[in-house]
């Protein structure tokens, strides 16, 4: 008997990249015990390869500078950078590489990675929202916007400076949400 040949197709994989001129990568602390402080990096890049068919088989790979901290306050500015924090002499680079990503409704996601931060790397899970595309009316881009949300304990990545308060409080809180509002360019 004859088999037919079957014709294999490989897997749609469309691949984009981040618009960090549309992007934000911002970060909260509950601050004095009372109040949240709110921040963001100004310098992020990565791609995003994204699988239609197959989604558990998608990826995403993102580099933000840790020294381009939007920080009004030089003073404050030297001591996030220092040893103290974030250490941007040693470690200028936070990075997020995926390890699964799992469709878990039309529009929602879940990108579990390694995050790199600080020389310290730890699992976290950011809780994606797909949130359209776009045609750029100038460049004729195809454009795709996402949010994505997780939170860390910042002790995990060696960011244990703190301060006592007199009420028996802290200076920072431990638990910083991380919030990026995403911008991507499809790639041809």
């Amino acid at each position: 008997m004859f088999r037919h040949a079957t014709t294999y197709e490989e897997p749609t994989v469309t691949t984009w990249n981040i618009d960090a001129s549309h992007t934000i990568v911002g970060y909260a602390v509950k601050h004095l015990g009372i109040s949240t402080y709110r921040g963001k990096f100004k310098t992020v890049e990565g791609v995003l390869h994204i699988n239609e068919e197959n989604p558990a088989a998608s990826s995403v790979n993102a580099t933000i500078d840790a020294g381009s901290l939007d920080i009004p306050q030089d003073r404050f500015y030297g001591h996030i950078v220092s040893p103290d924090f974030l250490d941007v002499q040693s470690h200028p680079k936070i990075t997020f590489q995926s390890t699964t990503v799992e469709k878990v409704a039309d529009d929602k996601w879940k990108v579990a990675g390694n995050l790199t931060l600080r020389g310290v790397t730890k699992e976290v899970v950011l809780d994606t929202t797909y949130l359209g595309q776009a045609e750029h009316p100038f460049s004729k881009n195809t454009h795709a916007a996402f949010v994505a949300e997780t939170e860390i304990n910042r002790e995990d990545f060696g960011l244990k400076w703190n301060a006592p308060l007199v009420n028996g409080g802290v200076y920072l809180g431990e638990r910083i949400r991380l919030s990026l509002d995403i911008e991507a360019i499809k790639q041809s």
